[in-house]
């Protein structure tokens, strides 16, 4: 599963610093997350870091990319792995 961020945002900006994925991102209006990159921290941390920092809980599940835990850490490695590869 990855995680959306929905027009409640108020561009709060503590988000984005603490994605270990760099999936948030400033958007047109407010911040989005990049379901490529989004593992909801799984490789990481125990729950999704901008979940726990947002105060006006404006981060669900996005409906449109629902993913197991097991997918979600295939993702998060390779991702390690791209962050790994000479550019």
């Amino acid at each position: 599963m990855a995680l959306m961020i929905t027009e409640e945002c108020i561009n709060c900006d503590v988000c984005e610093p603490e994605c270990p994925n760099q999936a948030i991102s400033m958007g047109d209006t407010i911040y989005v997350i990049d379901p490529n990159k989004c593992t909801e921290c799984v490789g990481h941390f125990d729950e999704p870091q901008c979940v726990q920092v947002c105060p006006v809980e404006c981060i669900p599940v996005n409906p449109d990319r629902i993913e197991s835990k097991d997918q979600l850490m295939s993702k998060y490695l390779n991702l390690q792995q791209l962050a790994r590869q000479p550019t």
